[in-house]
């Protein structure tokens, strides 16, 4: 049976729709889709278009997220370390975000290569981490998957916070959430699962069992590194402790990392500015220089399906192809593709 199904029966329509971007490569994949660079066939112009599947979305019941992300990210215009949407829109069997194309490569990619960053370095990036997560505070927004593979460098090396499936909106001052969030040996990535491990476990490294890592994560100091300085150990002991009501940011939130010593070399002003030159500089040629990219990803095929809908009816199509309402975004049509 064909599914005669027309866009406008959607009640939502856009200036934007997926055959208007030339689909060059997969710069990343998830549980929902994939991560292509993009690019706008009338302007010419390269975003990062994030494509979700709706049946799997429905399936693994997903739905509050992705609409929870699609609400964060419309949130996210004033601020220059969030990466910003330009349009999200919806066929009848996927979902669209346009995004910040970013090339600068995984903070994650970066530590893996490099190991260890001194702390002039780690002061910057979590100085702007810091600002990105306060604005997202004074939303009422907690962003609750920060890792290193969520935090991009631009061009320029500034931090670009990404991934926003898992925030909860709404939350008061005082206010806790009770979701178990997250993987506690960190994702998929063996590699960076290991570390974690050996971070959380005991001396020798091992874990008997995931109740143990659940224990120590609850209930074990983190041991630090001698080398750190006093003020990044005061910092550190601070964000990881374990009992809330004494953790750093308790009180004034942002402010009191803001204040903190760790931080006291940074003017935040020339910070949000973006006046303060980056400790590093990724080297990217252009917006087609793929370097800082996982070839798992870049070396795969770009599938033809992007500009095509679902024409057989099945039920699950049926159910996610309304699922969505109120999804689609586009800015008035002067600021369009600005």
């Amino acid at each position: 049976q064909v599914y005669l199904k027309a866009r406008s029966s959607l009640a939502e329509e856009t200036q934007i729709k997926p055959y208007d971007f030339d689909y060059l490569k997969i710069i990343g994949k998830g549980s929902f889709g994939k991560v292509l660079l993009a690019r706008h066939k009338e302007t010419t112009r390269y975003y990062a278009v994030k494509v979700l599947q709706k049946k799997i979305i429905m399936k693994k019941k997903e739905h509050k997220h992705i609409m929870a992300e699609r609400s964060v990210l419309m949130k996210n215009i004033k601020h220059p370390f969030l990466v910003g949407l330009h349009y999200s829109f919806q066929t009848t069997d996927k979902l669209y975000f346009v995004l910040d194309y970013v090339n600068g490569g995984e903070l994650f990619y970066h530590l893996q290569r490099e190991r260890i960053f001194l702390e002039p370095r780690a002061r910057f990036y979590a100085a702007e981490i810091a600002s990105a997560l306060g604005y997202l505070h004074s939303l009422h927004i907690v962003y609750r998957d920060l890792k290193p593979e969520n935090i991009l460098l631009d061009s320029q090396g500034h931090i670009v916070l990404t991934d926003f499936g898992l925030c909860k909106e709404g939350l008061e001052d005082n206010g806790t959430t009770t979701t178990f969030c997250g993987a506690p040996e960190a994702g998929v990535r063996p590699h960076h699962a290991l570390w974690t491990r050996e971070y959380i476990c005991n001396s020798n490294n091992r874990c008997r069992n995931t109740a143990e890592m659940y224990n120590n994560i609850l209930h074990k100091s983190p041991v630090l590194k001698p080398n750190v300085s006093n003020a990044g150990r005061d910092l550190l002991e601070g964000l990881l402790q374990k009992d809330r009501t004494k953790r750093l940011g308790v009180k004034d939130d942002f402010l009191e990392l803001k204040y903190h010593s760790f931080f006291s070399p940074i003017n935040w002003e020339d910070l949000m500015a973006k006046k303060i030159t980056p400790p590093y500089v990724p080297s990217v040629s252009g917006p087609t220089d793929l370097q800082h990219f996982d070839p798992e990803f870049t070396h795969l095929p770009v599938s033809s399906s992007l500009c095509t809908e679902t024409l057989t009816v099945t039920s699950s199509v049926k159910e996610a192809a309304g699922a969505f309402p109120g999804f689609s975004y586009g800015p008035p049509a002067e600021h369009s593709f600005m």
